[in-house]
């Protein structure tokens, strides 16, 4: 046959993954290789990997450059081209574009172009197909020229019919209809769709067959006649019209089938004069009958399956053939072609498939392949630092798996979706994997309705994705800086510091194992017994209130844990958890207080805990319904607390009863807690003496507390006076056991401490020496010392105390951020005279000096009194000392004296915390409200009368665990339900935080607070057995979108994280975001291109309305109205680009709606 014409050089008119898939067979073939990109794709791989590359359509739009004929051609000519592959989309099934290579001399791969015109035409296949002898589905004769002929046809036909792209395929312009009011939209957006696609928007209908197989056959013909077929390949997983995973051969067909199928096939081809590679296409029905549907006259995507089990390269035969060979000189015949095993194929797309499959955009940080026999990858654009544009087909890899049946290949193919990492963008390598796994994929059982009726299929794994998180949280505080407000100028030093050598032993044993085996009486009884002095240390908690204590890591925490479970095993217990620190583990060191509970408890199960109870208030700051409180008790004592102490910020008997009360029923230590004011060693303050006190005691006794606890916030508490009132109650009630608990403020915390034991306290309170002193609790150190060889000898060492400082000596240097030294450089014996409890006194030093407002302090302290005064003279601990702060505050702002308040308090706006004391909000004070003071602060406001949350309705724990479930999709916790019944809004800001940011609880605490210096490398255990290390490298320039690109080497591999620089946008113009808490914040669902604007401002509009059309990845999206209501402001135009969740229009909705907390 001498009608051959060598290709010495071939252009491929494509892009992406087909057009390197052509370059290579070429490469194969010794043919030089010619590109073409349009302006949006100057980056994308395959014009690297040609020999040569053109520009081609510049000035024009994406997909219109690639359909630019004169320009395609020219470019061929220009070059000295012998060939034109058209790979498949675009031009691939246009005739013009065949004809046009003709009249230019240059050879296309694929049919003639006459019939590529009459098979890439639906209408006219359909009507080959009839005179072949080859079933067709009903349908119409001709394209459907408007609505009306569509509208004829379903009524004739009846529902569901279908709409196709009369030029082209791939899903694009294709529509299922099953409702009359769904008509016209359909007809309307699959018109633009198919215009968009393939430059032509017209349609054929076809009745639409229900719950069919897709079987399509594949072709190879040349130039003299000749055809065959290499088997069959399903391609029923579809979504959207568009496969998605495709197997040849097609499983559980039966061969009497797959024989009449692959006849009719090539009958038909060689009845139009088939040549060059294409694809015949049926659906069969459940009943076993088969229809012709269509023909693809070009190459196909999921041709990769069938060259994997016929082992031919449907490349090179294409080639081969153009040039004028024919098949036998190739090789290929029909009786030597036969299918060896099975191969998969599935289409990795970037596409969110927990949001309805939404296309997604931008970079990609990480991607990591699979590899190993049987697996192989054809893709472009899939590497680190590849940039996914709206503009073109979402297809980001084709993943195809071959092994020698479908279930081995099944297999194959799930482990290498595993395998696989794509970081940056979203995939729907999640669906894919549940596809993989589905019993009826794996049986081979399949049709087009698989995906629509296995709803489990979009049941997804959580993806965690936590390192890519945390690199984000990394680049974040690089760039904004610190994501918790540093209060100091001190930098965190770079230590890290170093945990005592621990020796493991057998069982660990302590005053816990009293507690657990005999319970909570027993427990009280076996401290009162002790003949020693016992000690609680509270350096996990309350040292060096309130900012330094409250902003302590678990990382930290959960460190030194095991050293003090076994070296320190002799403490009564460890104060670690309650109070302040409750929320500002959530609010601002971004963890959860109950996984540092339990942490902890794993960590030191023989020594008690103990926590600090607001009584009624919990550990918040307001009053929450009885059954909050009960249910935080349950939990508490479940997650590991085992000692409550409980108290009230006014001595407040009903608020304290009821914790007493939760704690009693959920298993813990009840410690009920007189709050310490005053002096009750000097007879002239009469009014919190030593009555006052006792019958406080009397009271709660009477109520059952298991032990008695005595709490000194400011560190009044004398030593004389703690002979008096310790020795009183001990007098009194020489059963009972005593707790005491100060502040070191003035400087005689050791004293009053040893004062209290002599007088009979059982327990006194001390922080670790590194962490003692000033507004922190007395030295450990110190108190051990002091009673060594006496009666109340503590029998703890020094030299594990020694060690136990050094470490916290050293991770004190990590929180310089929150060092009250900044300021206050020692203790002040003014104390005595203000009052003010410590954390209160460390805050309020640190805001004074920070305003340079320290001359004033003096001043803040003396107007503390005075407030306190006007007052009533109040029990200051948080919140009640927060009251008498704020009153104090706004008088020295306002430069007001107490009788210019009590003149004009009328027509003052007073703090709300001011107002709600006054109402009676936290309680009902000792002495009754000031009056007539409280009259005119109130201003008619309704005064509380007894406990607050007496009549407070219970909460239901049942629908709020629901609300949160739907609101965040995450598996919420009793312990999640719990935090949020107590602070709803932090807990939503810590959701939130987390879910952007990932696990920062497991960085390491300077990372933590200023990010990483250049060059520093890090590693993170994220869970036992995973280790990340990370390295910073760089940071780039600020782009016009205000980005700012951080670079790490995560493992070794360069991966970078584009984050916000928020000082940038405030000079940079960007489109802004809808605000998804806000119901008629309308946003756009995936990045894209505004086609259509279907409402204007003023509009009314009903929910469910559309109103806008949405196009990206040559697929178009219907936005409608998330609400009933009128149109407020559009911020869009036609022709715009948008990115994911970019603002397209506020919608005012007619009433109140529930919005989403």
């Amino acid at each position: 046959m001498s009608d051959i014409k060598p290709i010495k050089k071939l252009l491929v008119a494509n892009r992406g993954e087909i057009a390197i898939r052509v370059f290579r067979a070429c490469h194969e073939m010794g043919i030089k290789t010619v590109a073409i990109y349009s302006e949006q794709d100057q980056q994308q791989m395959h014009r690297l990997k040609a020999d040569e590359s053109y520009m081609v359509g510049k000035g024009m739009d994406p997909v219109a450059a690639y359909l630019n004929i004169p320009e395609i051609i020219q470019i061929a000519l220009d070059n000295n081209v012998d060939a034109i592959h058209p790979g498949y989309g675009f031009l691939s099934e246009r005739g013009d574009f065949a004809q046009a290579c003709a009249d230019a001399g240059v050879t296309m791969i694929g049919p003639t172009p006459e019939v590529i015109t009459r098979m890439g035409d639906k209408v006219l296949a359909r009507q080959a197909a009839d005179e072949a002898k080859v079933r067709c589905v009903p349908g119409t004769p001709d394209p459907v020229q408007n609505f009306g002929v569509a509208k004829e046809f379903a009524d004739k036909h009846g529902y569901p019919v279908i709409f196709k792209a009369a030029f082209g395929g791939g899903g694009r312009g294709m529509r299922k209809v099953t409702r009359p009011q769904d008509l016209e939209e359909a007809f309307n957006r699959a018109t633009s769709e198919a215009k968009s696609a393939f430059g032509d928007g017209s349609l054929f209908m076809e009745k639409f067959i229900e719950r069919p197989r897709h079987i399509e056959v594949q072709l190879l013909g040349d130039k003299y006649g000749n055809v065959v077929h290499l088997y069959e390949r399903d391609c029923s997983v579809q979504r959207r019209f568009q496969k998605v995973i495709e197997v040849a051969p097609a499983p559980n067909l039966s061969s009497e089938i797959r024989d009449h199928m692959t006849r009719d096939a090539v009958r038909l081809a060689k009845h139009v004069g088939y040549e060059n590679a294409g694809t015949v296409e049926f659906l069969l029905d459940e009943d076993s009958t088969y229809y012709f549907i269509e023909v693809n006259a070009r190459l196909q995507v999921e041709h990769t399956v069938t060259e994997e089990i016929t082992d031919i390269d449907i490349v090179h035969a294409q080639i081969r053939v153009a040039e004028g060979k024919s098949l036998g000189e190739i090789g290929i015949a029909q009786h030597n072609i036969f299918p060896y095993g099975s191969a998969i194929q599935c289409r990795m797309t970037c596409e969110d498939p927990t949001k309805n499959f939404q296309p997604d955009t931008g970079k990609i940080t990480v991607f990591r392949t699979a590899e190993g026999m049987g697996i192989r990858l054809d893709s472009a654009s899939a590497y680190p630092g590849a940039v996914i544009s709206p503009y073109y087909d979402s297809l980001l890899v084709k993943l195809i798996a071959h092994a020698n049946n479908h279930e081995r290949a099944c297999a194959k193919m799930l482990r290498a979706l595993r395998e696989f990492r794509v970081k940056g963008i979203k995939t729907n390598e999640p669906f894919l994997v549940n596809v993989l796994r589905h019993p009826k994929f794996l049986a081979g059982v399949l049709d087009t309705n698989f995906i629509d009726e296995n709803k489990r299929l979009f049941k997804f794994e959580k993806a965690e994705n936590r390192a890519q998180k945390l690199l984000y949280y990394m680049a974040d505080v690089v760039v904004n800086g610190p994501s918790t407000p540093l209060i100091t100028k001190i930098p965190p030093a770079k230590i890290i510091p170093t945990v005592p050598h621990v020796h493991e032993v057998a069982k660990l044993s302590g005053w816990r194992d009293i507690l657990t085996e005999q319970g909570p009486e027993a427990f009280a009884k076996a401290i009162r017994a002790h003949k020693g002095l016992l000690l609680t240390d509270t350096t996990m908690r309350d040292a060096h209130q309130s900012l330094l204590s409250t902003r302590i890591r678990t990382y930290d925490l959960k460190r030194i844990a095991p050293f003090v479970a076994q070296e320190l095993d002799g403490l009564l217990s460890l104060e670690n958890w309650g109070g302040a620190t409750f929320d500002v583990c959530l609010r601002f060191l971004h963890e959860c207080p109950w996984e540092r509970l339990e942490t902890l408890r794993e960590l030191c199960p023989n020594i008690p805990f103990q926590m600090l109870l607001r009584g009624a208030n919990a550990v918040g700051y307001t009053t929450y319904p009885d059954n909050v409180v009960y249910k935080f008790c349950e939990q508490a004592v479940k997650s590991g607390m085992d000692i409550f102490r409980i108290f009230d910020s006014l001595n407040y008997i009903p608020n304290m009863v009821i914790g007493m009360n939760a704690v009693r029923k959920a298993g813990g230590v009840v410690e009920a807690t007189v709050a310490y004011s005053g002096d009750v060693s000097d007879p002239s303050m009469t009014k919190y003496d030593l009555t006052y006190y006792m019958d406080l005691v009397d009271q709660l006794v009477a109520a059952g507390t298991h032990i008695l606890g005595i709490k000194d916030m400011a560190g009044v508490l004398k030593p004389q006076a703690a002979r008096i009132l310790i020795g009183s109650i001990r007098q009194k009630y020489p059963d009972l056991p005593i707790h005491v608990h100060c502040h070191d403020t003035a400087g005689t915390g050791v004293a009053s401490m040893l004062a209290a034991a002599e007088a009979g306290a059982d327990i006194v309170d001390c922080a670790v020496d590194s962490m003692s002193g000033m507004t922190s609790q007395p030295s450990m150190g110190a108190i051990i010392s002091s009673l060594e060889r006496t009666p109340l000898d503590t029998g703890l060492s020094l030299a594990p105390v020694a060690k136990y400082s050094a470490y916290w000596e050293q991770a004190r240097q990590l929180y310089g951020p929150f060092e009250c030294t900044a300021t206050l450089k020692s203790g002040n014996s003014d104390i005595f005279m203000s009052q003010i409890p410590g954390g209160q006194y460390t805050n309020m030093h640190f805001q004074a000096c920070s305003l340079g407002l320290s001359d004033q302090f003096e001043e803040v302290k003396r107007m503390y009194s005075v407030a306190d005064n006007l007052l009533g003279g109040l029990i200051k601990v948080t919140p009640s000392s927060k009251v008498v702060g704020d009153l104090a505050q706004f008088m020295v702002q306002n430069k007001l004296s107490a009788k210019d308040v009590q003149e004009k308090a009328a027509e003052l706006s007073f703090p709300h915390s001011v107002i709600k004391f006054m109402q009676g909000y936290i309680g009902q004070p000792y002495g009754g409200f000031p009056e007539p003071l409280r009259t005119k602060i109130l201003k008619g406001l309704p005064p509380v009368e007894g406990r607050p949350g007496e009549d407070m309705p219970p909460l239901d724990f049942a629908k709020l665990k629901e609300e949160l479930t739907t609101q965040w999709g995450d598996i919420i916790t009793d312990q999640d339900t719990l935090s949020a019944a107590l602070y709803p809004d932090v807990f939503r800001d810590y959701k939130e935080f987390r879910r952007e940011f990932g696990p920062v609880d497991k960085l390491d605490t300077r990372t933590f607070l200023v990010g990483p210096d250049i060059a520093d490398e890090i590693e993170i255990q994220i869970e036992k057995g995973k280790i990340l290390h990370i390295k910073l490298l760089a940071q780039g320039h600020v782009t016009s979108q205000g980005n700012r690109e951080v670079f790490f080497e995560l493992h070794g591999q360069l991966s970078s994280v584009a984050v916000k620089d928020k000082e940038a946008l405030k000079v940079i113009h960007v489109h802004p975001k809808y605000h998804k808490n806000h119901i008629g914040s309308v946003g756009a669902p995936m990045p894209g291109e505004i086609v259509e604007i279907r409402v204007k401002e003023g509009d009314r509009v009903e929910k469910g309305q559309p109103l806008v059309v949405l196009s990206a990845m040559k697929m178009e999206m219907v936005v409608a109205a998330p609400c009933t209501g009128t149109v407020r402001n559009i911020v869009i135009e036609e022709r715009m680009k948008l990115e994911g969740d970019d603002l397209l229009m506020d919608i005012k909705p007619d009433e109140p709606q529930n919005q989403p907390q």
